[in-house]
């Protein structure tokens, strides 16, 4: 998400931070610049124009243009506004008052609403150890009522039984109910959607609000659809308590104009965004680390979190075991690599790290993707158990065998017999080195000296 902002921007204000001191003009020509990446991005016109006015204000003063570096700072100016169009806090789920707590799921028809009911389930499930029900309401689409409860089960979810020919209102009115009987924490209802928003709709999706009395009541809108999703937006808001809106698809999403529009048009904050097709892939919307995302700062703090969530603690003392025995083998190596896929895979990885559109284009010129990620697992997979914990009996034979068995060529065995080779290296010396001298040198003291 936010791709082709990011190169603009970075453009913008790469050639902004080489000049010393800046003029007025200077600083107006830049944001003349960034309206146009705005504008092409899909940010609302009237959202642009007013980021662009206060932007102006704050980056003409004084303060900006006599300070040291004049040119970071109209980027902490730009980054500022950003994280306040985005909306300045991040809006957890509300879960406050007394169980069972409702969440009413509303939107278009194919915006994604019924995923993103099962995925905001699991993740209440797993990481809030909420006890979840969910329950269709959906009477309209063909085997929606089934979808969800198929979602359910991958989930790990319970969902309210199916009874056929009940009404929405009734369904909820079930649910709530058998909710407070059954000791649930959160009953997630998930409505249904329409092809373009209509008066049935609204006020069905009314009815079922007045009988749950939703703690959150969160609109689902597509990313893809840019504008056409901020319109969507403005349209629920005027006739629901909407609460909260979930963006799905913000990884095909390369503009990302929508995001930028959606608080500042419809005053709504963005609780969530969908960021892949597994039931897992749903992120919480942080305005700050989004900002800094878009102006090319990275998000490593994000990065961490998600690292958190993926690493499996023993496996990772294992692994740090053996790195301190010098005992790294491939079968480690290809641990490595099927955790790096949990993250998202190169580019996902890459999407939280600083200076990422430079890093993308030098991988890209290197061929480094999660292909060839996929190939060295092959090629490993390929080898015996012998052969994986001992890299020195691979011969010539061996070698072209392995090619054949995974459907590689016998340089790309040996290139990859390298790569492990020099980090087998690295990690005896990080084994061998005292925890307090690595702190003091950090990597460049594991690299051996000309």
């Amino acid at each position: 998400m936010f791709e082709s902002l990011t190169e603009r921007l970075g453009q913008i204000f790469a050639a902004l931070s080489r000049r010393g001191a800046l003029t007025e003009g200077d600083v107006t020509a830049a944001l003349r610049e960034v309206r146009v990446a705005l504008l092409e991005a899909d940010v609302a016109l009237p959202v642009v124009k007013k980021f662009i006015d206060e932007v102006r204000e704050k980056a003409i003063g004084t303060e900006v243009l006599r300070s040291v570096t004049p040119g970071q700072m109209v980027i902490k100016v730009v980054h500022d506004h950003l994280v306040s169009t985005l909306g300045a806090e991040t809006d957890d789920l509300r879960l406050d008052g007394a169980p069972p707590v409702a969440i009413l799921m509303v939107g278009l028809q194919g915006s994604g609403k019924t995923t993103t009911t099962a995925k905001i389930a699991l993740r209440l499930k797993d990481r809030e150890r909420k006890k979840v029900l969910m329950a269709s309401l959906d009477t309209q689409r063909p085997a929606a009522q089934e979808q969800l409860k198929v979602l359910g089960e991958q989930a790990g979810v319970a969902t309210l039984p199916i009874i056929k020919g009940e009404m929405p209102v009734d369904i909820a009115k079930r649910a709530m109910m058998a909710s407070r009987l059954g000791g649930y924490d959160v009953v997630l209802l998930d409505t249904a959607g329409r092809l373009h928003v209509d008066e049935a709709l609204m006020a069905e999706a009314a009815a079922v609000a007045a009988a749950s009395q939703p703690a959150e009541t969160l609109l689902v809108v597509d990313s893809l659809t840019g504008q056409d999703a901020v319109k969507v937006a403005e349209r629920f808001k005027a006739r629901l308590a909407l609460t909260g809106i979930v963006m799905t698809r913000a990884d095909g999403d390369a503009r990302g104009g929508a995001a930028l529009s959606m608080r500042a048009v419809t005053g709504c904050p963005i609780k969530l965004i969908g960021t892949g097709e597994k039931l897992d892939a749903l992120d919480q919307f942080h305005p700050a680390r989004i900002a800094s995302r878009i102006l090319g700062m990275g998000d490593v703090v994000s990065l961490i979190e998600k690292a958190a969530e993926t690493i499996d603690r023993d496996e990772a003392a294992k692994l740090e075991a053996k790195v301190r025995a010098g005992k790294f083998d491939l079968d480690d190596l290809v641990g490595q690599l099927r955790q790096m896929r949990k993250m998202g895979g190169m580019e996902g990885m890459l999407s939280f790290l600083p200076g990422v559109q430079k890093v993308k284009k030098q991988l890209a010129e290197s061929n480094v993707d999660d292909k060839m990620l996929s190939r060295q697992e092959a090629i490993i997979l390929a080898m015996t158990k012998a052969e994986r914990r001992n890299v020195k009996i691979l011969n010539a034979s061996r070698r072209r065998r392995i090619a054949a068995g995974s459907g590689t060529s016998v340089p790309d065995v040996n290139r990859l017999i390298k790569q492990y080779m020099q980090m087998a290296d690295v990690m005896k010396r990080m084994g061998r080195m005292d925890p307090k001298q690595l702190r003091r040198h950090g990597i460049p003291g594991l690299v051996p000296r000309a």
